[in-house]
């Protein structure tokens, strides 16, 4: 079913498009051949109608946006009148008759004078071209120009609310495309105007030239007397003129209507019944004054009582409605209130409702109070716009990603106290110091500082908040100076690059593929989800980001698994193939400026002691190493990184790639961002320098392995 009401959707706007091709080219066609009178009159009479339905869903619109292509129709129906006028001047000119239409308006419309026609014709002009279309093209050219000014500052309210997690990036799309369409529309709506302008200067001088050339015409190739000339042809073109007029009229009212509408959840109607009669002092001042008029001597009695007694019963039956649409919004907007209260009074005050009970922020930022200024944009904090720029800068470095980030303050930590939760579990509390920078030691000869010694929270170095004036001489002794809205910016990085394999959800896989299609739709359709199951692609990405490797490369990655047979291997062995096809990227993560990669090898006998541990835990199913091995391993590889960090360049362990994972899972709790690679992840045109080996003192440690 719900296949067929796509496939018909898709049939009627295709043929919608093939209708206004058609309609255009029609238009086009009536300028240039001649048209009997019984096809002028249907055209004239769907100009007036279709004038008439723009005019009513211009009534009926509840935002401008909702007729955002009123612009463009517009644009069409003054060609259309155009060409309605070129077709029936050609057929007064040409025959004297024009069809019933405009006869009848020249007739019974003005009553058969042509002096009243032109004086109606010239008036109707008069309202479409100095007052409707005037005021409707000031107002759109105002709109336009205050939209525009205004377009950066909604931008900058639209990020901060989705950094702040009050929207996602779907809801942030749509309403950034929202504020572009506005700009847009203006911007058309204001030429748009320039058209209804120039059509009523048309209609003029295309009137005046049908009076004119008619009046000749007459005389001097119809035989007609000046009298009946004159009359004839001019109650013509009267009569043409009116009804071309009339639906100009009625497009202009729209117009106006569009550009002066303003946004709400009530059409036009409504807004006006709710906002008017819900001054009731005011209708009833207003039937008093008609009733004082109607006593007024020399004015008509009757009249003024009638509409005195209509507006006091209208102002009384319509203020009634108007106070329980009141109640009602009231109550609505007390009932949303409320809801919003025990959302945030917390399960011991409300209960929660279904969604709320399993969805949880991914991660979330709590401040407390002397840290609001650092997310107040106006007291120049920048928190916010921080946050934004880690979400892009850290997604685009791993390939993934990252859902808005909740900020809220919370009372019950210390004012200069902050938390950041992930999936509503603490992972990390720091302090601030407002109004100070942390200052942190980048050499082992820094000189000493004043301040308040602490630990710089995302990699925990000792470091010192000092005061904005020591600033100079700080970066001077070697210290890095940073602010605090920084320091809270670089710890927060740092926790989603440690966790990132946390926060991809099996639905950001999915979503993943969806991106992949739109460029590679071959791909996705071979190998997800029958060679590459979604739950097979999930957990290899998840252990990639455990160990910071960048999954951005997601076409190597679903074709290695796809060459693997993702469905017949575990998950550790399809990482290791991944990791192996991603050797160039890996090898690139791991070295430093210089392009070299700096390793920590294994003494031959620690290597086949770790390979022997490993088959036995692998066959045991367990761990099944001696505490006494892991003890003596893990106390020479110390001493070996030790001697590394103080080179300045953090080395990588290089073990043989079927124990990798072996080895990663061993020295993970000790060294957690301790890198692990294997012999086959190493590209071959890797710079490999030695940062040292982990050797052994005899076979104690291998025996050690097997006991």
């Amino acid at each position: 079913m719900e296949q067929e009401q796509v496939i018909n959707r898709d049939l009627v706007l295709a043929n919608s498009n093939i209708l206004s091709a058609v309609a255009v080219l029609v238009v086009l066609a009536l300028m240039i051949v001649p048209v009997p009178p019984i096809l002028l009159d249907l055209m004239l009479t769907f100009s007036i109608a279709f004038s008439v339905t723009v005019l009513l869903v211009a009534l009926y619109l509840k935002e401008p946006l909702q007729f955002n292509s009123f612009p463009s129709l517009l644009l069409i129906m003054t060609l259309m009148r155009l060409s309605l006028n070129v077709a029936s001047t050609r057929l007064i000119l040409g025959t004297g008759e024009a069809g019933q239409v405009i006869e009848a308006f020249g007739d019974f419309v003005v009553g058969g004078n042509y002096v009243i026609g032109v004086i109606v014709f010239v008036i109707l002009v008069i309202i479409n071209f100095m007052v409707i279309t005037k005021g409707s093209g000031r107002i759109a050219e105002v709109a336009a120009r205050f939209t525009l000014d205004a377009m950066p500052g909604k931008q900058m309210a639209i990020d901060a609310d989705l950094n702040a997690g009050m929207i996602n990036e779907k809801q942030a799309r749509h309403r950034r495309g929202e504020i572009a369409r506005e700009a847009e529309f203006y911007g058309a709506m204001d030429g748009a105007s320039k058209f209804v302008k120039g059509d009523a200067v048309a209609g003029i001088i295309i009137t005046l030239i049908n009076v004119v050339g008619g009046f000749a015409i007459g005389m001097l190739q119809m035989g007609m007397s000046a009298g009946d000339s004159l009359s004839r042809f001019t109650m013509l073109t009267v009569g043409d003129g009116l009804v071309s007029q009339v639906p100009a009229l009625l497009v202009s009212t729209a117009a106006g209507l569009v550009v002066t509408r303003t946004s709400g959840d009530l059409n036009l109607g409504q807004t006006i019944t709710v906002q008017v009669f819900r001054q009731t002092k005011a209708i009833y001042l207003s039937s008093g004054a008609m009733g004082v008029l109607a006593l007024v001597p020399g004015l008509p009695t009757v009249p003024f009582l009638l509409f005195a007694a209509a507006t006091a019963v209208t102002g009384m039956f319509m203020s009634r409605r108007v106070k329980d649409y009141d109640v009602a919004q009231a109550a609505q907007d007390e009932s949303a209130t409320q809801q919003e209260e025990q959302a945030k009074a917390g399960p011991e005050r409300a209960g929660p409702r279904g969604e709320e009970l399993f969805v949880l922020d991914k991660l979330e930022l709590e401040i407390g109070y002397g840290l609001i200024p650092l997310v107040d944009d106006a007291r120049g904090g920048d928190l916010l716009h921080r946050i934004g720029s880690i979400r892009r800068q850290v997604g685009a470095e791993l390939g993934i990603f990252i859902h808005p980030i909740r900020v809220r303050d919370n009372l019950q930590l210390g004012s200069q106290e902050y938390l950041i939760k992930l999936k509503g579990v603490e992972v990390a509390r720091a302090q601030l110091l407002p109004g100070r920078l942390l200052a942190m030691s980048t050499r082992q000869d820094s000189g000493h500082l004043d301040g308040l010694a602490t630990t710089e929270p995302a990699f925990n170095l000792p470091a010192v908040w000092i005061d904005a004036e020591t600033k100079s001489r700080a970066e001077m002794e070697g210290y890095t100076v940073v602010e605090p809205a920084a320091v809270l910016a670089t710890h927060l990085s740092e926790l989603i690059r440690a966790h990132a394999d946390e926060l991809l959800s099996r639905q950001d896989v999915k979503d993943m593929c969806e991106s992949v299609r739109e460029f590679a739709p071959s791909l996705i359709e071979d190998l997800v989800p029958d060679r590459v199951p979604v739950n097979t692609l999930h957990n290899v990405l998840r252990a990639l980001l455990h160990e910071r490797v960048p999954v951005r490369d997601i076409v190597t990655i679903l074709e290695t698994l796809a060459n693997q047979g993702a469905t017949a291997h575990g998950t550790d062995y399809l990482v290791a193939r991944v990791r192996e096809a991603l050797g160039r990227s890996i090898t690139a993560l791991y070295s430093d400026a210089g392009g070299k990669l700096h390793v920590v090898a294994l003494h031959p006998e620690v290597e086949q002691a770790l390979v022997t541990a490993a088959a036995n835990s692998e066959s045991s199913g367990g761990v099944a190493i001696a505490p006494g091995f892991t003890r003596e391993f893990l106390a020479r590889l110390e001493g070996v990184l030790r001697t590394a960090y103080a080179g300045g360049t953090p080395p990588v362990l290089l073990v043989p790639t079927p124990i990798r994972s072996f080895v990663k899972r061993l020295v993970e709790p000790t060294y957690p961002n301790l890198a692990v690679m294997g012999y086959t992840e190493v590209a071959s045109s890797a710079a490999i320098v030695s940062a040292g080996t982990v050797v052994t003192h005899g076979n104690r440690i291998e025996q050690q392995a097997r006991a």
